[in-house]
């Protein structure tokens, strides 16, 4: 065989086993739904988070260091817990790391730091996003960087712990995403460079369909609904010696290194539903849309929660409706009090919205 046909041969098969270990990952993780009166504070303090529970931790098992170094985790060297949790209604995506390390390397200004280096794709449309895997290699570097690098998925180098810089380098050309009201972070630990002990970072950011290098006047946040799935990775970069250039590990959650730069090769993270332990057995809550506003046609829509078996709307002219998706069309101009109860086997309950229907 040719050496040409023979090295071509090879990166074929290369590329087929690399195909065949990506669809055999088929590990899928969960992100907590915290309570809206129970958001996590962001303070370095874990407490908040001893509500989550433990199926929704991803540990040291989950990860492989890439460079080859070890073949699995030693606890007593390094290990690490995330968790991830969202609050239905806000388009973001809050973060507890708890690691202990055997040695903390934290004293330059620059990327040698031990960090947590976060991959995030809000709506999971994947392929590559920094500038040298543009698929147009005849834009000039910076060129790829300003228009594709971080903009459809973003990465964050989060330095653990950050002493004396900013608290993550945010790789791309929107630096912007990282601060409020964007992102936020804390941190807890009681070592110093070169010590050992146990850290505690909490953070939270915000994915973007749509981030660009002119800012957030054309961003377009990843909207975050119950039950989507949200493309998530990390590694974690281990240094052990303040001397050298070389890190200690890169223990990587997903099964290809390249996920620093290729959204394709995250994971899925499913957006739960809130528990039912923090449910009331049944809870009445309604929103409206105005269909016609010269005619004033509103629809109303029934979002309780619960058994429910019976619906009665006063939409606060004197007119009232039974059914669960009511269409009313007012005949006069005003501010309304519209009011639904529902009923259920396990109790009733009422919602009211005072003067949010209002009509010309």
């Amino acid at each position: 065989m040719k050496p040409l046909k023979f090295i071509s041969c090879c990166l074929l098969f290369l590329t087929i086993v690399q195909s065949q270990a990506r669809c055999q990952d088929k590990r899928q993780f969960k992100v907590f739904q915290f309570p809206p009166n129970m958001i996590p504070r962001i303070d370095g303090d874990s407490t908040d988070w001893n509500i989550v529970p433990t199926d929704y931790v991803v540990g040291m098992d989950q990860l492989r260091d890439d460079t080859g170094k070890y073949s699995k985790a030693d606890p007593q060297n390094l290990n690490v817990q995330v968790k991830v949790g969202w609050v239905k209604g806000l388009n973001r995506l809050y973060f507890l790391y708890v690691a202990y390390d055997n040695y903390w390397d934290f004293s330059m200004p620059d990327l040698h730091n031990d960090t947590f280096e976060l991959i995030v794709d809000g709506d999971q449309s994947g392929g590559p996003f920094i500038d040298r895997f543009h698929p147009n290699k005849e834009l000039s570097p910076m060129d790829a960087f300003f228009s594709f690098h971080g903009v459809h998925a973003q990465n964050y180098h989060i330095f653990t712990p950050a002493v004396g810089k900013d608290w993550a380098l945010e790789w791309g050309s929107q630096p912007w995403i990282k601060d409020l009201p964007y992102a936020n972070a804390a941190y807890h630990y009681d070592f110093k460079p070169g010590g050992a002990g146990k850290l505690t970072l909490e953070f939270w950011i915000t994915p973007f369909d749509y981030a660009g290098t002119e800012g957030p006047v054309r961003a377009v946040e990843s909207v975050l609904t119950e039950n989507k799935n949200v493309g998530l990775s990390w590694a974690i970069i281990d240094y052990d010696d303040v001397n050298s250039k070389d890190n200690n590990g890169f223990w990587n959650l997903s099964k290809e290194h390249t996920m620093y730069g290729n959204a394709s090769y995250c994971l899925p993270f499913k957006l739960m539903p809130l528990e039912d332990r923090f449910k009331k057995p049944v809870d009445a809550h309604w929103t409206f849309k105005i269909v016609d506003m010269n005619r004033r046609l509103v629809a109303f829509i029934d979002e309780s929660t619960g058994q429910i078996n019976s619906w009665k709307w006063d939409f606060g002219d004197g007119s009232t409706s039974t059914d669960q998706y009511p269409i009313h069309q007012y005949q006069n101009p005003g501010k309304y009090v519209v009011v639904l109860w529902v009923e259920g086997p396990k109790g009733k309950s009422r919602f009211s919205r005072v003067w949010d229907v209002a009509l010309k």
